[in-house]
């Protein structure tokens, strides 16, 4: 992140806000998606964190650590959109996607079936997986980005690579949906 952007925000610069917003955008709505498993309430959620960033950025003492804290804003509104609609089931959206090769559809499935383990995950649990894995943050980062202790992030960690665990094996075990009866075997 340029830092020198930043420090223009910082100082009320609404043409350099608008230039940061386009530049990190993608990246806070990334984690917003990861989050929540759903690009409207992601695409609200990132744009929320914009409307805070903007307001409490003078506030901000080092420019330098403009991206963990406006990672740590953006999972505060995310988790904020979880407990408004706390019986929210995440939707996870699919896309259809077109094989290149012929091993492809299996790669479709995989990340389907994965997405299905995220979506009965804890917000706490989702949000720790996709900073570590989707994002790629140490648990050193993690922890500081979310205002908790490294050993917090490991136990969320396992906790929620058990339960995507036990999520994907139940998937396995499930029977297979019956096939829909067509109009002639009614007759």
């Amino acid at each position: 992140m340029d830092h020198d952007l930043v420090a223009r925000v910082q100082r009320g610069d609404e043409q350099a806000f608008e230039s940061l917003t386009k530049a990190d955008f993608p990246r806070l709505y990334r984690v917003a998606r990861g989050v929540l498993g759903d690009s409207h309430l992601a695409e609200d959620a990132t744009q929320q964190a914009f409307v805070e960033i903007w307001r409490d950025i003078p506030r901000l003492r080092d420019p330098a650590k403009y991206e963990g804290w406006s990672y740590r804003l953006l999972v505060r509104v995310c988790y904020a959109e979880a407990k408004r609609k706390p019986d929210m089931e995440v939707i996870v959206e699919s896309y259809r996607v077109e094989p290149r090769t012929p091993d492809a559809y299996a790669t479709v499935a995989d990340r389907d079936q994965l997405e299905r383990g995220l979506q009965r995950l804890s917000t706490d649990h989702r949000v720790v997986l996709v900073l570590r894995f989707l994002v790629g943050m140490t648990p050193e980062k993690v922890a500081e980005t979310l205002g908790i202790s490294r050993w917090t992030v490991y136990a969320r960690s396992d906790r929620a690579m058990k339960a995507m665990r036990a999520a994907l094996e139940a998937d396995a075990r499930s029977p297979a949906m019956p096939a829909p009866l067509r109009q002639e075997s009614l007759r």
